[in-house]
C-alpha cells in the first residue's frame, strides 16, 4: 500500500533536513488517514468523534491506551501476519497490534537502516540480558518477545545471560566471552531488566564481568529507575563502573507504533529517523511546545499501514532540544524523555516486570 523505497534508498536514516523530511512525512501520513478511514470501520468512527481526542490542524492523535479498548486493524483476519502485545500483568488488558507481511518487513527495513549506524553491518556475536523463554511463541509476542527478536537480526550466536527464574547464567556469559574474546560485542536488554537483575545482582556478588568491548542497546522501564533516583547518567557510570566502559545507546519505542525507534547518540539525544517524526505539545493545551520546552509527546510513523498506529499521542513528557544542528551531525529533531505524565498508567515494556516483583 504503503512506497517507501525513498527512505530505504538513502545511505543514513538521518539523511534529510526537517523541511524535506516533513514534506516527504507529510505526503505519507496524509495517505495513511485516508487509507485507514476507508479501511478500518472502528478508526472512522473514532475519528469522526472530536470528543476526547487530540486534534491539531485536523490531524487525529490516537491516544496510544485506545489500543487497549479496540482491536484496530486495516486489513482482513486472513491477512494477520504477526500480532504484537504490550506486556502487561494479568491485572491489565495490552494493546494488540496487527502486523501484515508488508507492514512487518518496512518495520524490519526501518529497524536495519537505523541501526546499522550505531552497531555496523556485519552480526556481531549477541548477549542478551533476559532469560530464553520469552521469545518462545513466535506468533504472538511481549513487547519484550518483539523487542529481543527484532534486535537478534544484528547478533548471531544469541546467548542469553540469564535463567528463567531471573538469576546470571554466569558459566554461559564466561563461556560466550571466552569464545569471542578481543571481539566487538552486541548486547541487548530491557533498561529495568538490565538494572535490577544484572547489574545489581553482580554488585550484590562481587563477580566481575569484562564488557569493555561491548555495544549496549537497551530501553523501557525508566519509570522506576527515575522513582529510586537513577537517571541515564547514573545508569551508565554504574554500568561503566561495574563492567567496564562499553558504549551504551538508548532508544525510545513503543509498541503500538511500529517504525517509530529514537536511538541515542553520542551525545546523549535522542533522534528521530527520515521515516519517523516526534513533536511535543503542552499538556494544558494542545499546541506546539517551542524548542526547549517540556510537554507531552506526540510521535507520527509511515510505517504502520497494517493498522491505523501512524499518529499517536503518548503518555510521556518530553523535550525538543533541536532541529538539523545536534553535534553528532544526524539531521531531524533530537530530543529527551523525562518520563510518564503524572498519573498515566503504568504500560512500559519492563514495568510490568517490576509491578510483579512487587506484588
Amino acid at each position: 500500500m504503503n512506497n517507501l523505497e525513498i527512505y530505504f534508498d538513502q545511505n543514513s536514516s538521518y539523511t534529510f533536513d526537517n523541511n524535506s523530511k516533513l514534506d516527504l512525512l507529510n505526503k505519507h501520513l496524509l495517505m495513511l488517514d485516508n487509507f485507514h478511514k476507508e479501511n478500518c470501520e472502528d478508526y472512522k468512527k473514532i475519528t469522526s468523534n472530536f470528543n476526547g481526542l487530540n486534534w491539531f490542524e485536523g490531524k487525529v492523535y490516537l491516544p496510544v491506551r485506545v489500543f487497549k479498548e479496540f482491536e484496530l486493524k486495516s486489513i482482513s483476519d486472513k491477512d494477520v501476519f504477526k500480532t504484537l502485545t504490550s506486556s502487561g500483568t494479568t491485572s491489565q488488558i495490552v494493546s494488540k497490534i496487527f502486523l501484515d507481511r508488508e507492514t512487518s518487513l518496512n518495520q524490519t527495513k526501518a529497524l536495519v537502516k537505523i541501526m546499522q549506524q550505531y552497531l555496523g553491518k556485519d552480526r556481531l556475536p549477541m548477549l542478551i540480558i533476559d532469560h530464553p523463554s520469552v521469545v518462545k511463541d513466535r506468533t504472538s509476542f511481549s513487547a519484550r518477545g518483539a523487542g529481543i527478536l527484532g534486535l537478534s537480526n544484528f547478533g548471531r550466536d544469541h546467548t542469553y545471560a540469564l535463567n528463567d527464574d531471573m538469576s546470571i547464567n554466569y558459566d554461559l556469559i564466561e563461556e560466550f566471552l571466552l569464545k569471542h574474546r578481543d571481539k566487538k560485542i552486541f548486547i541487548f536488554g530491557f533498561t529495568f531488566m538490565i538494572w535490577q537483575h544484572f547489574i545489581q545482582e553482580l554488585k550484590k556478588s562481587n563477580k566481575e564481568i569484562d564488557l569493555s568491548n561491548s555495544i549496549l542497546v537497551h530501553s523501557g522501564g525508566w519509570k522506576k529507575l527515575i522513582d529510586i533516583s537513577v537517571d541515564n547518567k547514573v545508569f551508565k557510570q554504574v554500568i561503566n563502573d561495574v563492567c567496564g566502559g562499553s558504549k551504551i545507546h538508548n532508544f525510545y519505542g513503543m509498541v503500538e507504533q511500529v517504525g517509530s525507534i529514537f536511538v541515542e547518540c553520542s551525545h546523549g539525544y535522542l533522534h528521530a529517523p527520515d521515516y519517523a517524526d516526534i513533536e511535543i505539545f503542552r499538556i494544558d493545551e494542545f499546541q506546539p511546545a517551542n524548542i526547549g520546552e517540556q510537554g507531552v509527546v506526540a510521535v507520527t510513523s509511515v510505517i504502520p499501514s497494517s493498522y491505523p498506529g501512524h499518529r499517536l499521542i503518548t503518555e510521556d513528557l518530553g523535550t525538543i532540544h533541536g532541529i538539523d544542528d545536534c553535534e553528532c551531525g544526524k539531521n531531524g529533531k533530537y530530543f529527551s524523555i523525562h518520563g510518564r505524565i503524572p498519573q498515566a498508567e503504568l504500560r512500559g515494556c519492563s514495568d510490568t516486570h517490576a509491578i510483579s516483583l512487587e506484588s
